[in-house]
């Protein structure tokens, strides 16, 4: 059929069939929208009792008593929860919904377009309804993340709750308690915690408290007091799969110490009344770094304290969520400010929320001894070498990846050198460098990034209860209240722009080069034990998961032009079966040979062999001292005296 004869017949078809142009079509209306909210007190007090004792299951129910005034009412799960720049509460897990009044059930329908709203019609002479639900906690990893164990458990109070619309989230009062599993213990920053056998209920709290205030709970329990004596007490609270994992020497704990010293040398404040870390030391519960005012969430590996020299790629955790109690929960962007879960965050200034955190962890995780200068210059050069490879930086900008939140949500990519991926985290690492070894080089190394960050994030020293918002502006004034400079077109070409040349800068003017050698550092080696990983990023363009499977694959590298992709496995290298160490013996003795290196490859059901011709050898990422340059990385990484 000629195109002529198809279009006649598709037309004759449309019109046939009674075709109605769009324009002149009917789509059903939307409804109403949620009420706006508003800064006003929500009458009354909300009791929150949850029962968290399904250790099995992992199936949490919580009782909500709400006080209500008759006519209709909007309910709202939280949507956009602090801290993942994103929509993900989970309300697929959201489960056994029923609200009764005077006993009697009360029917509710959930709002057809913001399905997080659910719609009550209130009886007249009701003054108070009972929420029951539950919270079905993952219980495989294709579900979630795993919140619960027998062991242990993570609970985030939002996923437990419905609150009151049109109201701001400071504004709505709850009573929160809650039922634990029998001889567990809790940490959490909740205040006014009175225990009676396996309940405990804490003050009355509002509702941004409330959700800013996790709960990690577990069987094994171990509370460290990382600042004895101190007016504001620091906490690390332990939970762990075994009993064992829970020991940690004097030089460890010494360690953490340095950290709470090290944060308040840099900052120069305290925006809290105390501050606990929650630590989960679990290959059963899964990882975690989330931020909170007063707390932060996190999670790794068991082997933490009792396999210490290991470990060391994991120590810059607990730094970066410290370093946010003044970046992104004291202070923080004003676009990323909403009054409650419902509002949409933006996230235009992530660069500064977690890149400048991400910059600060790294600092104080040198500086308070959890890594050696060695270690730090290694995690270093890994970061340089990602972006110096990072192809996509070709047609993306890294306020682009500001967007990843929600675009990827963390979804696993395909090709994430070209595809990038919340980039403001690390890019955004290296960007302050610059900036920092910028302003050390124009002051005679009089000042530093260090005299921003205590005249930016120190003021109001001991409050905490109400955030103070910055914009770009405010960023680019205060750089030039430690040295003049064009700091909104330094920020904005490195941010905004399109920029192919690696963002070294901060490297070169530290001092060091990025250079590649055939061997590994400590650092890297420990963190691919650790990870059972193996990168050959650099030279065939392949990272490698457990038993050779194909975990990152560089865009435009030889794997790449060979067509290789996530997902495949490489069973056998040059006819041996894969492992790391024979890849890494075959790529080294393809330099002094015209032969390829021969991949069979499996992906499904389906094998084929595989050519690269490549004969650069190995190239692992460290940092080279540049003699005759002044050593700035050392006096930024080397702990403060005050």
């Amino acid at each position: 059929m000629t195109s002529i004869m198809r279009g006649a017949a598709m037309a004759t078809a449309l019109f046939g069939a009674g075709f109605i142009p769009a324009s002149a079509q009917n789509f059903a209306p939307l409804p109403p929208p949620v009420a706006t909210p508003q800064d006003v007190a929500y009458p009354g007090v909300i009791t929150l009792e949850v029962d968290a004792t399904d250790t099995l299951r992992g199936i949490w129910t919580a009782r909500e008593v709400i006080p209500v005034q008759p006519g209709p009412m909007t309910l709202l799960y939280a949507e956009w929860i602090p801290g993942k720049h994103s929509p993900r509460g989970p309300i697929n897990l959201f489960a056994g919904l029923e609200f009764r009044a005077n006993g009697e059930l009360l029917p509710w329908r959930r709002d057809p377009v913001n399905v997080f709203a659910f719609h009550l019609d209130i009886p007249a002479g009701v003054t108070e309804i009972e929420a029951r639900h539950q919270f079905v906690s993952p219980t495989a990893t294709a579900q979630g993340r795993i919140v619960s164990t027998r062991e242990m458990f993570n609970l985030n109070w939002e996923t437990l709750l419905l609150y009151p619309s049109g109201h701001y989230a400071r504004q709505i009062r709850f009573r929160p308690s809650i039922t634990l599993p029998e001889d567990w213990q809790f940490a959490v920053a909740l205040d006014g915690a009175e225990t009676q056998g396996a309940v405990t209920r804490f003050a009355e709290v509002d509702l941004e408290t409330l959700v800013d205030s996790p709960m990690f709970a577990g069987r094994y329990f171990r509370r460290i007091d990382l600042d004895p004596g101190a007016r504001l007490p620091v906490y690390l609270n332990v939970v762990a799969d075994e009993a064992r994992l829970l020991e940690a020497s004097e030089e460890q704990i010494r360690a953490h110490s340095n950290l709470v010293r090290q944060a308040y040398r840099l900052f120069g404040s305290q925006h809290y009344d105390h501050y606990d870390f929650l630590f989960s030391l679990s290959d059963r519960m899964g990882g975690v770094g989330i931020e909170h005012h007063r707390s932060s969430e996190n999670g790794v590996d068991p082997g933490y304290f009792t396999d210490w020299d290991s470990s060391a790629s994991e120590r810059g955790l607990l730094p970066h969520e410290m370093v946010h109690s003044w970046n992104g929960k004291f202070r923080r962007p004003a676009d990323m400010w909403t009054p409650n879960y419902e509002v949409p965050q933006q996230g235009s200034l992530l660069w500064v929320y977690e890149g400048m955190t991400q910059y600060w962890g790294t600092i104080l995780t040198a500086r308070s001894g959890l890594w050696t200068r060695e270690q730090a210059l290694d995690s270093l050069a890994l970061t340089a070498a990602t972006y110096q490879n990072m192809s996509g930086r070709e047609w993306r900008s890294v306020a682009d990846t500001t967007m990843d939140p929600v675009l990827s949500a963390r979804r696993p990519s395909p090709w994430r050198s070209w595809q990038r991926n919340e980039d403001y985290y690390s890019e955004g690492l290296l960007i302050w460098l610059d900036a920092d070894t910028l302003i050390r080089e124009g002051t005679g190394n009089r000042r530093s990034l260090d005299d921003f960050s205590r005249a930016f994030f120190g003021v109001r020293n001991g409050e905490w209860q109400v955030p103070e918002t910055y914009t770009f502006d405010d960023i680019v004034a205060g750089l030039n209240a430690v040295y003049r400079h064009d700091w909104a077109t330094f920020l904005r070409t490195r941010i905004e722009g399109i920029n192919t040349e690696p963002p070294l800068d901060g490297i070169t003017r530290g001092g060091y080069r990025l250079v590649y050698t055939e061997e590994r550092s400590d650092y890297q080696r420990d963190s691919e034990s650790l990870n059972k990983n193996a990168s050959f990023a650099y030279s065939i363009g392949l990272s490698f998961g457990d038993g050779g499977n194909v975990s990152a694959v560089q865009w435009d590298s030889p794997a790449f032009n060979q067509g290789i992709t996530i997902g495949t496995q490489v069973v056998a290298v040059n006819d041996v079966a894969y492992s790391a160490d024979v890849l890494r013996r075959s790529i080294t003795a393809a330099k002094d040979s015209a032969e390829p290196i021969h991949l069979l490859v499996k992906n499904g059901d389906q094998y084929r062999t595989v050519e690269l011709d490549y004969h650069g050898g190995l190239r692992y990422a460290h940092l080279e001292r540049v003699s005759g340059t002044t050593d700035r990385l050392r006096a930024i990484l080397a702990p403060r005296s005050r």
